[in-house]
Formats: structure tokens, sequence, C-alpha cells
């Protein structure tokens, strides 16, 4: 591994759970006494963890959507909503499958000595379908706004929930990757 190929690892462990959060002005928080193999063990669990609170919600969403069509109601969707519906389905079950995909691949990967490219890939797996699970809430929030109240409450419900996702998923944590950096 390259000088330039060793830092951009270490940026990726520390994104995945690794070193670089910061206490306002503190001194870093440093697990200077870690060796490799235990961070990238520590980093592994910790995705696993963060996969397993994410598995559970959005396993359960996907379920809701999936037996949504066998309910009476259904019938009474216009054609946008189908469409709406079908997309947020697709959409859940991707999800599902970015969850799982660290799971499957650790299980065909076991002992083959390739921890510090699974939790890259996990970490990214993870980031993604963190993403989407904000697109989903936003998206099956517009479409129960749009079945009960009226198609311009759900664009409205929509725009507001997608701005709440933008800065909980996207600029919060930015802005203290900014903080802890300077």
């Amino acid at each position: 591994m390259s000088t330039d190929d060793g830092a951009a690892h270490r940026a990726e462990q520390d994104s995945a759970g690794g070193d670089r959060a910061g206490d306002h002005g503190a001194a870093r928080y440093d697990r200077g006494d870690e060796s490799a193999a235990e961070r990238l063990d520590r980093n592994w669990n910790e995705l696993l963890q963060e996969i397993r609170v994410l598995q559970t919600g959005s396993q359960i969403l996907a379920g809701f959507l999936v037996v949504l069509p066998f309910q009476s109601r259904f019938e009474d969707l216009d054609r946008l909503q189908i469409g709406w519906y079908l997309g947020l389905l697709l959409l859940a079950l991707v999800i599902v499958a970015l969850l799982l995909t660290p799971v499957g691949m650790h299980r065909r990967l076991f002992r083959q000595r390739v921890k510090d490219e699974m939790v890259v890939v996990a970490n990214t797996l993870l980031r993604a379908a963190i993403l989407l699970l904000g697109l989903l809430l936003t998206g099956v929030a517009g479409f129960v706004v749009d079945v009960v109240l009226t198609r311009p409450a759900a664009a409205v419900t929509l725009l507001v929930m997608l701005a709440m996702m933008a800065l909980l998923l996207v600029t919060l944590p930015a802005r203290i990757a900014r903080r802890a950096d300077r």
C-alpha cells in the first residue's frame, strides 16, 4: 500500500468510526494504543451495530409497503399514487439489500484477511442506505399525506421533509466534520 493509498484508507476508516472526533477545541479523541487490527475490528463492529438499527426499521417499512396493495383502499389510488407507491417499494427493497450486503459479504469473505476492504465497502453501503432511507421516509410521508389529505399538502410535506433530511443527514454531519478539522 502506497503512502497515498494508506492516507486514503485511514480517511475511510475514520469515516467508518475511526479516530477523528473533535471536542470543541479540546484534545482530539485518540486511540493511539489501538493496533490496526483492533481498529478494523472496532470499525466493523460499529458498522454492524448501525446496520442492526437501520435494518429493523427499514425491513418493517418495506414489509408495510409490500402488503399495502392487499388493502381495500389501495384500489382508490390514482395513476400517480400507484407509480409513487411502486417507486417507494423498490427504494425500500434497495435499502434492505444495501443493509444486508455487508453481512453477506462478511459470510462470503470470512477469514480471507480482507477486513480493511470490507470496512471501506460496508461504510460506503451504509452511507448510501442512510441517504436513501432519508429519501424513503420523505417519500412515504408525502405519499401518506397525498392519500389522506391533498396533493398540495403532500408537496409541502415533501419539501419540509426533504429539507429536514438534508439538514440532519448531510448538513449537520458536514458541519461537525468541518469543526473537527479545525
